[in-house]
């Protein structure tokens, strides 16, 4: 069992930055692959970022691509997702999970993660 809590959400302005957070316990960190998903009302969760477990090969969707960087420092057991040039549409909450299997396309593009966070709210104002 992992239990992943995220910090760091806020309400930031459109352009601004900001860092989250997600500190796992139960185990460790360096077993699993790292995702990032965002829900916000009214839409299906979607995909941000995946960090490997080595973090070695990370893989991101197009809407983020160039904005936001997957990170994590596995003696520490922490992912982060830093996020640069905020726009009011990234205004979601955000999840992280965990998986035992290793990064792939099918696991980014099922969302089969094995565990997940309660999530951290993230408000861009325009």
């Amino acid at each position: 069992q992992v239990q992943l809590v995220e910090t760091g959400g806020g309400v930031v302005q459109a352009g601004d930055s900001l860092r989250l957070s997600c500190a796992a316990s139960g185990s460790t960190l360096s077993s699993y692959t790292m995702g990032w998903f965002r829900q916000s009302p009214g839409k299906e969760r979607e995909f941000v970022g995946a960090i490997s477990k080595g973090g070695g090969f990370t893989d991101y969707s197009d809407i983020v691509k160039g904005r936001f960087t997957v990170s994590r420092d596995n003696d520490k057991n922490t992912v982060y997702l830093q996020m640069n040039s905020l726009k009011p549409e990234d205004t979601a909450v955000y999840l992280c999970a965990a998986a035992s299997e290793g990064l792939s396309t099918v696991l980014i593009t099922t969302g089969k993660f094995d565990f997940w966070g309660q999530g951290t709210l993230v408000t861009v104002s325009s």
